[in-house]
């Protein structure tokens, strides 16, 4: 288990959950989801950390939601931290992002279309903080490794690689489950994107869709082959979320899902 801080039930023997709204779209509602989240996961003996995104960089739209404002989006997160003592992880998209996001988050996500970038990739690193790294779609997960050499070899061990599926022609994704258990042999934890393996992107419209009815699926096959957590968005209401809605999981239906996984995990470890 990772060695973060305020992340609670690491003797649990449970997966660790990475979950929370897309973006952060205002203080009431981060505060509302990360509440519900913690009761489940506290309960559940989970570890949990909250993710919300500062900033929306890639859109598909000029006029798509982008964000509330860097330092305000940031404060939000470290509101929730405190507020209920969980780690939290946000996306960056540029060098100078790192510095800037590190004094609020406990971890640096880099956005899977950037994971070979290096100068970002470095700069993660040097913070300090857990860096989780998603897979690029075009990548297999072998190429992963040399992510996080980069990182390690910047002098930061605490890399996290998160898989999320990988494109299948122009307008869908595929998640290769085989990819996982290669990923872990890099001596790193391994989370599945639940959510976003599901996104239909490239659409004509210029908005992302998603099967959100398959969310259970992926993340029951993933905790099968042994993925050490779970990367789930999440919201109250996905039809009206600013960012992602059509691929998000529906808050109310977060616990059944993780009673389900909690069983396949007991049955495998």
């Amino acid at each position: 288990m990772m060695n973060l801080d305020k992340l609670k039930h690491t003797n649990s023997n449970n997966f660790f959950l990475m979950a929370g709204p897309c973006a952060i779209e205002g203080e009431d509602i981060a505060l509302r989801i990360a509440e519900r989240i913690v009761e489940i996961t506290d309960k559940l003996q989970i570890p949990y950390i909250f993710k919300g995104s500062f900033k929306k960089a890639n859109r598909s739209r000029v006029d798509s939601f982008t964000g509330i404002g860097d330092e305000k989006a940031l404060k939000i997160l470290e509101k929730v931290s405190q507020t209920f003592d969980v780690p939290t992880v946000t996306d960056i998209h540029e060098s100078k992002d790192a510095a800037m996001a590190a004094a609020y988050v406990d971890v640096l996500q880099i956005p899977a279309f950037l994971c070979r970038q290096t100068d970002l990739l470095i700069a993660a690193a040097q913070t300090g903080k857990y860096v989780n790294v998603k897979k690029g779609q075009f990548l297999s997960a072998g190429s992963m490794k040399f992510a996080v050499d980069k990182i390690k070899d910047a002098g930061n061990n605490n890399v996290i690689l998160t898989d999320r599926g990988n494109t299948f022609g122009y307008q869908d994704l595929i998640v290769d489950f085989r990819g996982i258990p290669e990923m872990r042999s890099f001596d790193v934890p391994v989370v599945m994107d639940c959510t976003h393996s599901l996104q239909q992107p490239n659409q004509t419209s210029g908005v992302t869709g998603g099967k959100p009815a398959l969310i259970e699926t992926i993340a029951k096959a993933a905790i099968a082959v042994g993925a050490d957590g779970l990367f789930i968005e999440t919201h109250p209401d996905p039809k009206n979320a600013k960012s992602d809605g059509a691929n998000m999981l529906q808050l109310d239906l977060l616990e059944d899902l993780l009673k389900k996984l909690i069983r396949i995990r007991e049955a495998i470890i």
